[in-house]
């Protein structure tokens, strides 16, 4: 007869592990209260339990660790869960779901973040600036004590200084709180939260209006830009944005281009991580054939543009740089302006749509034909050719 006293328990031996490693434990059940035992793990844990058929089959359910709580306190816990069984209740889902209404902000955005893998590297690092920068003290609350007056109150005081840092932070929580809305549930499958307290921010319709840059670089403003990247003391920096003016491409897919995705043979190159997740191929303009001909001559690097701190890292965006472009400039810039500067130009050119689309990488939704055309990077070779020879010819460098 075993009856599950302190002194019977500091007594139990730890069972060894297997020749291999793994892990063992033993189970010894209380002859005086059926359905109640304790599991003595080869690490040393000793933890008490309860056993019962629930909906057809047995459950073990966890009711503590003993030095937490004392053989007397862990037996009438287990007769209140066997009795609370015997009632038609099944405290496993009791208990998931006191958990889950004790949620805080920061379980929840980290289940967020390990639930969505399609999210990138930098869009991770970007939500957890705004959540760790600006709700860094709601962070241990729980997302039922995070109310609509609280969301308003917080999206006007990040919006006095920064009104897109304080859309982007709210539509970040928006997220996880929806994520949990979806996840979390009570016993009877119902969700924990019944609304999303940042939806006040659209039915007030407090969201901060944000104009969309359209800034670009002129085509007369275009021979000041080349000197300006001439003036620059690193060749890296000065090639990587002059690659960005001839390619349209975003900061980071060019930045992150090795030499094992340059062709120069086929004359072509691929982004194999886009925006939206497609492969991206365009053809190698007589300009950038050259230009990237001279940055293999000089590289020692797997990165085409490499860090000039580090060969074996790819270059970030280069601040010092893009502020003395903006002076030269006399405007403010950023290197997505070269990428709405060569959209700007291929329209010019009365490139044609599909032309275009392909080589922005962009996709419609809604758009059934773009569908069945099947791309061909040959195809677009000439549009290329000609928003470069546009270039080249404003630069004066034909």
């Amino acid at each position: 007869m075993i009856k599950l006293t302190k002194t019977f328990i500091d007594r139990l031996p730890i069972p060894s592990k297997k020749a291999n490693g793994t892990a063992t434990q033993e189970i010894y059940r209380d002859s005086t209260l059926v359905g109640f035992g304790l599991l003595v793990g080869s690490g040393g844990t000793k933890s008490f339990f309860i056993e019962r058929r629930v909906n057809g089959r047995v459950k073990r359910i966890s009711i503590g660790r003993y030095g937490h709580l004392t053989p007397s306190q862990a037996k009438l816990k287990a007769q209140e869960m066997l009795g609370a069984i015997a009632m038609g209740q099944n405290p496993a889902e009791e208990r998931k779901a006191t958990e889950a209404k004790s949620i805080t902000l920061s379980a929840a955005f980290e289940d967020y973040l390990n639930t969505r893998k399609s999210l990138k590297a930098g869009t991770i690092q970007n939500y957890r600036y705004s959540v760790n920068c600006h709700l860094s003290d709601w962070l241990n609350r729980r997302l039922s004590d995070i109310n609509k007056n609280m969301v308003e109150e917080r999206h006007r005081e990040i919006g006095q200084k920064a009104p897109a840092r304080a859309n982007n932070t709210m539509r970040v929580l928006r997220a996880v709180f929806n994520h949990a809305i979806a996840k979390y549930e009570d016993a009877a499958g119902k969700s924990v939260l019944s609304f999303n307290p940042v939806d006040r921010l659209g039915r007030n319709r407090a969201w901060y209006k944000i104009d969309r840059r359209r800034t670009v670089i002129k085509a007369h403003e275009l021979p000041v830009f080349y000197q300006a990247t001439e003036a620059l003391s690193n060749e890296v920096s000065r090639d990587y944005f002059r690659f960005l003016l001839f390619t349209g491409l975003r900061k980071m897919e060019a930045a992150t281009l090795t030499w094992s995705q340059v062709d120069f043979i086929a004359k072509t190159f691929t982004i194999p991580d886009t925006k939206n997740r497609d492969p991206h191929t365009l053809p190698l303009t007589n300009h950038l054939y050259d230009l990237l001909q001279f940055r293999k001559v000089h590289s020692h690097s797997q990165w085409v543009f490499p860090s000039p701190r580090d060969n074996e890292k790819h270059l970030k965006e280069p601040r010092g740089s893009v502020a003395m472009v903006a002076e030269a400039l006399g405007s403010p810039f950023t290197l997505h302006d070269l990428r709405r500067t060569f959209i700007t130009i291929a329209e010019s050119l009365d490139i044609p749509a599909y032309a275009l689309k392909q080589l922005l990488n962009h996709k419609n939704p809604t758009d059934v034909t773009a569908g069945y055309i099947v791309s061909d990077v040959e195809r677009i070779r000439e549009p290329m050719e000609k928003i470069s020879g546009f270039i080249c010819m404003e630069i004066g460098n034909e």
